[in-house]
């Protein structure tokens, strides 16, 4: 059985969760229609976050919100990082010399949780920055990032996150998903086909630690038109050395077999 304190850390868990995934601030009705929790534990739980710093009130409604602790604790844990800190140079490279934008992700959830941003002079207009999540099977990131998984995690993956149509090249099965990753595997890199986005063309390559885990993936996103022939041929180049030269750095090595 559960002590009192595990229940009362699983409860602030609860509502940091609610109000991280909630877009404006929350009145104490709202979060606790949201948690589940009665309005008297809530307030005490809340009063003890605001306190610390962790939620913060909003002066003109009294509405709550995730605090700027958070946020600091976040942006330590961010940088400490070794995957994030190692890559920096190398997507920094890669910007300068396509001068297309960069992004480096984790997957979390089944989503892609993107954790850098890189932004060339001509930059194109999707949401990604640090902190915000996407699908993980209609994006390059996710499918280099998904590639090395057992099955029965892809699948978990596909039941626990479903299928959304956003394009008409977006994959809509598990069993469409697992073909596309085992071609991911034996390639080396992900390309986004205009899976999320009509007329945007993506390609991510996975990042391996020295236990040959894809702890992250990097990519190169960019309209179609700038994303075809020769210039692909270069992009993808530069991606894969990239990434083999960040995987090295994380201890990883090539087996025999891969070679």
């Amino acid at each position: 059985m559960q002590s009192k304190s595990i229940k009362s850390i699983l409860k602030v868990g609860n509502i940091v969760d609610v109000l991280s995934s909630s877009p404006e601030p929350l009145s104490l009705a709202a979060l606790a229609k949201s948690t589940g929790l009665v309005k008297s534990t809530l307030h005490g739980l809340v009063s003890t976050l605001v306190e610390i710093g962790y939620v913060e009130q909003v002066p003109d409604n009294g509405y709550y919100q995730l605090g700027i602790r958070l946020f600091e604790i976040g942006n330590s844990i961010s940088n400490k990082w070794n995957e994030k800190r190692i890559a920096y140079p190398y997507m920094q490279e890669i910007v300068e010399k396509t001068g297309e934008t960069v992004h480096m992700a984790i997957l979390s959830d089944g989503e892609v949780l993107y954790i850098e941003k890189l932004e060339s002079s001509r930059s194109i207009q999707i949401v990604t920055a640090s902190g915000v999540k996407l699908p993980a099977y209609c994006t390059g990131l996710g499918k280099a990032l998904m590639s090395n998984l057992p099955t029965e995690d892809i699948k978990r993956i596909c039941q626990a996150t479903g299928f959304v149509q956003h394009t008409e090249n977006t994959i809509m099965s598990c069993e469409a998903l697992m073909a596309e990753l085992a071609v991911i595997r034996d390639r080396g890199y992900s390309v986004d086909e205009q899976e999320f986005m009509i007329g945007l063309r993506c390609i991510a390559v996975p990042i391996y630690n020295h236990f040959e885990k894809v702890v992250a993936a990097i990519s190169i996103a960019a309209p179609l038109s700038r994303m075809q022939g020769e210039r692909f041929e270069l992009y993808k180049e530069l991606l894969m050395s990239a990434g083999q030269q960040i995987s090295a750095r994380l201890g990883y090595k090539v087996s025999a077999e891969s070679r």
